[in-house]
């Protein structure tokens, strides 16, 4: 697994989306128990800090040293680095699983043994993902090009799977088919700036070429947004949900 995610760690924490509280509701319904949750590739804890209120405990799990330092802290919430695939987890352990935003750099194979061995029987394996945030038409168009054209070539190759909605990964599991659900916010022009920053392709970017195109498109954001009101913005989920 591909670490793009220590440097600046801290904007994570700041700047990237929650998954929905609604899509964790319904997850939560399907569950055999509510004992242990895992919450794989956490980054800075965002899931992790959600699913706590649902479950007595929750293991958060991530190879960025840098990313934990920065972590949501709950009394029942217990960290560690660890690779998602390969853990020193019990066998039949954990009643849910959730891999946010997070899944399209594993090796698929070694992390599906991984989660059918810890997963008790009827557990739940939840994968999520987030497209692209949505805004006014105008800054829509700016984001895009950004991302389409502008970084065009400095993605990896497993963005691929955010692209196709994580339609073509393997998924060994008993697959269930739950509504559609979105990421809905109020941004400020800085949050989305920020966001951006975020970006691994965008980082690829900046080292080969020595400097920061968000820096250039900043003007162009801030005159499409109008000011520093509120925006609406949202992003898009989709989701992979199995079960043992």
């Amino acid at each position: 697994m591909k670490d793009n995610f220590s440097d600046k760690s801290e904007l994570y924490a700041k700047f990237r989306p929650s998954l929905p509280i609604d899509l964790f509701d319904y997850l939560i319904e399907m569950v055999p128990a509510r004992e242990n949750a895992w919450d794989s590739a956490t980054g800075n804890g965002q899931s992790a800090y959600l699913i706590s209120n649902f479950f007595k405990q929750v293991y958060a799990t991530d190879i960025s040293e840098e990313q934990l330092k920065n972590a949501a802290q709950s009394s029942n919430i217990h960290y560690s680095k660890q690779s998602a695939e390969q853990t020193d987890f019990e066998d039949n352990f954990f009643d849910l699983i959730v891999v946010s935003q997070a899944i399209h750099w594993f090796d698929f194979d070694r992390f599906f043994n991984e989660a059918k061995r810890v997963l008790k029987p009827n557990g739940i394996l939840a994968v999520a993902g987030y497209d692209l945030p949505r805004l006014s038409p105008e800054i829509n168009a700016i984001t895009d090009k950004l991302y389409k054209e502008i970084l065009d070539g400095f993605w990896d190759d497993e963005r691929q799977h955010i692209d196709s909605h994580y339609q073509n990964i393997p998924f060994p599991f008993e697959e269930i088919k739950i509504p559609d659900f979105h990421i809905h916010d109020e941004w400020q022009p800085e949050h989305l700036i920020g966001y951006l920053n975020t970006w691994s392709g965008l980082k690829h970017f900046i080292r080969e070429k020595g400097f920061n195109p968000v820096d250039e498109l900043e003007a162009e954001i801030r005159e499409a947004w109008g000011g520093f009101k509120l925006q609406k913005v949202t992003f898009p989920v989709f989701t992979r949900i199995g079960r043992i």
